[in-house]
Formats: structure tokens, sequence, C-alpha cells
């Protein structure tokens, strides 16, 4: 698992390698409100195009970064879902609360 950041007009860009799941969560989570609070960023835009598996801990990872973005005015975005966890997100209702993006551009350009 490798967790690469950048940041762009005000968002925080992540990009997740490998999988997330009950051995990893809690490191990406940690790692993850540690950059968010560093950036003082204001949105979140995960980009999925390295993420093979994720289980319910993944799910409960985006919950908890949705839960903080948004007591701080943001918003959460995805972009690159594979299809194997696109129906994840799909099936657990995650696009109801997180906005799901084509492009980067187009999710940065939605959240300012």
């Amino acid at each position: 698992m490798d967790i690469k950041y950048s940041m762009k007009k005000g968002s925080l860009i992540v990009r997740i390698s490998g999988e997330i799941d009950h051995h990893t969560s809690e490191d990406i989570r940690e790692k993850l409100d540690r950059e968010y609070q560093r950036q003082n960023a204001k949105n979140i835009i995960f980009d999925f195009s390295d993420i093979q598996f994720m289980d319910s801990s993944g799910i409960g990872v985006i919950m908890g970064r949705y839960k903080n973005v948004k007591e701080r005015g943001g918003q959460v975005g995805i972009f690159n879902v594979q299809p194997q966890i696109d129906r994840i997100f799909q099936l657990s209702g995650l696009y109801k609360i997180i906005n799901h993006y084509q492009s980067l551009d187009e999710a940065v350009a939605s959240l300012q």
C-alpha cells in the first residue's frame, strides 16, 4: 500500500495504490487525516485508479473522511474508480454522499 498526495486549488488529491482492507485501513486513516490537517485543505479528492481491492474497512475510511471534510465545509470526490470498486460504491450507497467524477480536472472544477 502506497499513498501519494498533491494539492490543487484547495483540494487534497489522494492516490492510494494497492488494497484498502482491514490490514491497511487504520494506517491509511491516520496518514490521510494528518496530511489533510497539514495541508489545511478544504476538500479531498480520491484517485482510485490503483485500488485493486476494497472491503468494508475501505468504506469506513471513506465515510470517516467524508464526516471530517463536511465538518470543515468541504466535500469529498472520487474519480478513476475500477469496475469492481464501483460496484462496492453503488451497493453501499456511497455515491449518494460522495461525488463521482470522470477526471481530476472535472472534480477540481466542481469542488471549488
